[in-house]
């Protein structure tokens, strides 16, 4: 793996240098050759290294997110490092309409002609404080970037997506969707939410087979949300996101993966994935 270009990704990108030694799946070098992926939140934190590291492994990166500026930089790096074609898409979450995604799978067929994964990354956080005390204003903005855009981005997409002979949504989730826990609020009620749309998406493209859908739980990872959610915690004990970004890349590579995938609709924890032998 990245034998003839080791030194330059040792050079370029460190982190993922330092990772792929570990990695339980080893991907051939253009693995993604050719696949056109959507990312939110492809700015910052697990987003940005999906984008970089999708981009090293052959994939075109349309690179949603809030701040054009670090889109820029995603954009920049990617087309220094790699030959791929990225897209900036500057895009507010909190407002995001059917228009605004009409326009988005315009731009997708006129410069791709298809869309072969999506991932629904972008989150926010919200308020930690109880129930209640919980501001109904905020409760509303968390569940629309949470909730209400992937929904809207996925069904604005579906047609692009089930018009592939494999394609892939996948949803990033988190443990508070899955088991609630105190303080959590708005955050944990969306990624159950995200949890049960991921089970009846797949349900219902189950039957034609072109569309696998999963929520994927990163665990405890250094990135910014986290550092916001545990403010006193050392993120140098925190691994970093591309320590399992081979588990992502299986997922988008489908059938063409060389290990056997889960099953459309399954949750998934990176955590279990990185220690299953």
């Amino acid at each position: 793996m990245f034998e003839d270009d080791s030194e330059e990704i040792e050079r370029t990108y460190p982190d993922l240098s330092n990772e792929l030694k570990n990695w339980r799946y080893k991907p051939e070098r253009k693995a993604l050759n050719g696949k056109n992926i959507l990312v939110t939140g492809a700015g910052d934190g697990i987003g940005l290294s999906i984008a970089k590291t999708f981009a090293l492994y052959g994939a075109n990166i349309l690179l949603l997110g809030k701040t054009r500026s670090k889109l820029e930089g995603c954009f920049d790096w990617i087309t220094t490092h790699t030959t791929t074609k990225p897209t900036i898409i500057p895009s507010d979450l909190g407002v995001l309409d059917n228009q605004m995604v009409s326009n988005l799978a315009n731009l997708i067929t006129e410069n791709y002609g298809s869309l072969d994964v999506l991932i629904n990354n972008a989150s926010m956080l919200g308020p930690r404080v109880p129930i209640a005390h919980y501001p109904e204003i905020e409760w509303a903005k968390v569940f629309q970037i949470n909730v209400i855009a992937p929904f809207v981005l996925t069904k604005g997409l579906f047609s692009l997506l089930d018009a592939g002979d494999d394609s892939c949504v996948i949803n990033i989730s988190s443990s508070v969707g899955r088991k609630g826990r105190a303080y959590w609020g708005a955050y944990s009620a969306s990624k159950f939410a995200i949890e049960g749309f991921t089970q009846t998406l797949a349900d219902e493209t189950e039957e034609a087979k072109r569309v696998r859908v999963y929520s994927v739980n990163p665990g405890a990872t250094r990135t910014k949300m986290r550092k916001e959610a545990y403010p006193l915690e050392d993120p140098e004990k925190l691994k970093i996101p591309e320590n399992f970004l081979d588990l992502f890349i299986a997922l988008a590579e489908g059938d063409k993966a060389q290990l056997s995938l889960p099953s459309s609709g399954a949750s998934i924890n990176v955590e279990e994935w990185v220690n299953q032998n």
